[in-house]
């Protein structure tokens, strides 16, 4: 059985493929740039393909053979879509690494073409969200009458250039989080709050996470808020991001910000890798006040997620779900997370 990954001269596809040759693995290796593929590909003995997004046919054709694609190159609000048709064409199970909701939702209205063809659609299969995805599900599970959940995260280390391109799209929509059941644009920062992490308690600001569309699928709780441990949002005003929001609407705002992104950030290293970690914290309510919260330690965020893309891809090939768009926890269960390399569980607890 093959399997690819698209986007593999980008930062994290890089890591995916090191690991999975580590790991005795050899996927296919694909992408637009000729010269990038080669050169990262040719070395490492791999076999290549190029191909473009822009027709579903060419993406179908790019895909002969391959039974998982794993998806790498962002930013996702561009490419998912695409690569999704040519994965339904070509009858090919697909996941991908996006935190984008927006992204999550277009893939989630695919569920019933995935399941007419036999496909497993997987957004979300690394970082985000696949720890606070599961913890979101354990804690579910724990309390099923919860209707609200609370998610945050706190991480240390260093940042990509793919992942701060979706921020930067990302801060142009402002706020957002699901209540009652729908996803509403609310003002960044419009909420904050002390999160008890394994380390100590730290202040979190609400920010627009793929969990306000994930987690909804995972644990029919219908109110959710994502947060972040970041100083620098925790100190602005909702007067100064509904200021900001507007300026990055803009599209020369975003063209020059993503140039500027692509010629100067190159992600952290390994050994910068090696001293970071995430911490993540998940809690859920009920409306007589009752609640259930849990948190996990793990590794720092690039290497979780080359680890977490290789086990879902090992998972869809020898263990896939019933066919359809799944989240992490619908698709392996909420344990999942157990598997990866570094993870720490602190189980759920009542209070």
């Amino acid at each position: 059985m093959n399997w690819m990954i698209y986007g593999a001269s980008g930062y994290t596809g890089r890591l995916v493929a090191d690991l999975a040759i580590a790991r005795g693995e050899r996927p296919v290796l694909a992408g637009r740039d000729p010269a990038k593929i080669a050169a990262f590909a040719t070395p490492r003995g791999l076999p290549y393909r190029i191909f473009d997004l822009d027709d579903p046919d060419v993406v179908a054709a790019g895909l002969r053979d391959i039974d998982v694609v794993a998806h790498c190159a962002g930013p996702f609000s561009e490419t998912s879509a695409p690569m999704v048709r040519g994965c339904l064409r070509a009858g090919v199970h697909y996941l991908d690494i996006t935190g984008e909701i927006d992204v999550f939702e277009a893939v989630f209205a695919h569920h019933e073409d995935a399941r007419r063809v036999g496909v497993v659609l997987l957004p979300g299969s690394g970082f985000d969200v696949v720890p606070t995805d599961c913890l979101a599900a354990m804690v579910a599970a724990e309390l099923p009458t919860a209707t609200s959940l609370d998610l945050a995260f706190h991480a240390s280390g260093g940042i990509s250039g793919g992942t701060l391109k979706s921020a930067l799209e990302g801060a142009a929509l402002g706020g957002r989080a699901r209540i009652d059941g729908e996803i509403r644009t609310v003002p960044l920062a419009w909420r904050r709050r002390e999160v008890p992490f394994p380390s100590g308690r730290r202040k979190v600001t609400a920010l627009p996470w793929g969990d306000v569309s994930s987690a909804y699928r995972s644990t029919g709780i219908s109110t959710i808020t994502t947060f972040a441990h970041l100083p620098g949002l925790d100190l602005a005003g909702r007067r100064s991001s509904r200021l900001s929001q507007v300026v990055m609407r803009s599209h020369v705002v975003q063209q020059l910000g993503k140039a500027a992104i692509g010629a100067v950030v190159r992600g952290p290293g390994r050994a910068t890798r090696s001293r970071s970690w995430v911490e993540v914290y998940a809690e859920a309510t009920a409306p007589d006040g009752t609640s259930v919260s849990a948190a996990l330690i793990g590794p720092d965020t690039y290497d979780l997620t080359a680890d977490a893309v290789l086990r879902a891809v090992s998972a869809l090939r020898s263990e896939p779900p019933a066919p359809g768009a799944h989240t992490p926890a619908t698709a392996f269960g909420a344990d999942f997370v157990r598997r990866l390399h570094g993870i720490k569980i602190i189980e759920p607890a009542h209070c």
